[in-house]
């Protein structure tokens, strides 16, 4: 089967928003039967507040230090970023991102890579922002995760009777937060 893909474009997405609101006013005008709404984590994070201020992260010396070490993509800065290295050690802890670096150097010897994200869990990889070439504002702030995805598509689907899926859709020059997916 085949489906075409719709952007909806939608405001600059904050923490007083909520998905119910922003499906209303984007959404419902223009779906339709048997749609697939795809929800861009980034919006899903910020309106559920997963949301950390530059300002309230203390970048410590192995933040510095192992940050040198991360590998740098044409995506943005992952760990590379000290600030973002500081917040997968406060969400992870010291020991476990130092042992996750550790197992990294040693795959990276066998040409194996994403090990550092596969052994620091904690959903480390999904770390967004302090960044700020696709808004302004990611510059000073981080963006966290979403929270039970599957538990917030459970409950849009029952509210509004489509399929609903949260993606971690990059911005890659996208910068969508709602793409409908539908066989028109």
């Amino acid at each position: 089967m085949e489906y075409n893909r719709y952007p909806v474009k939608t405001h600059f997405i904050t923490t007083s928003d909520s998905l119910d609101s922003i499906i209303s006013k984007y959404v419902l005008p223009v779906a339709e039967k048997n749609d697939i709404i795809v929800l861009c984590q980034k919006i899903v994070s910020i309106i559920q507040g997963r949301v950390i201020q530059k300002s309230d992260v203390k970048v410590g010396f192995w933040a510095k230090f192992l940050s040198r070490f991360a590998k740098k993509t044409p995506y943005g800065f992952s760990v590379g970023n000290p600030l973002k290295m500081q917040v997968a050690i406060n969400l992870a802890g010291l020991p476990r991102i130092l042992f996750a670096c550790f197992c990294s150097g040693a795959a990276k010897i066998f040409g194996i890579s994403g090990t550092f994200y596969r052994v620091a869990g904690h959903q480390i990889s999904q770390i967004d922002g302090f960044y700020g070439e696709a808004f302004p504002q990611y510059a000073e702030m981080g963006i966290l995760g979403s929270k039970d995805s599957d538990k917030v598509c459970e409950e849009l689907k029952n509210k509004f009777g489509f399929s609903f899926v949260v993606a971690d859709v990059n911005d890659l020059g996208r910068n969508n937060n709602i793409v409908l997916f539908g066989n028109r």
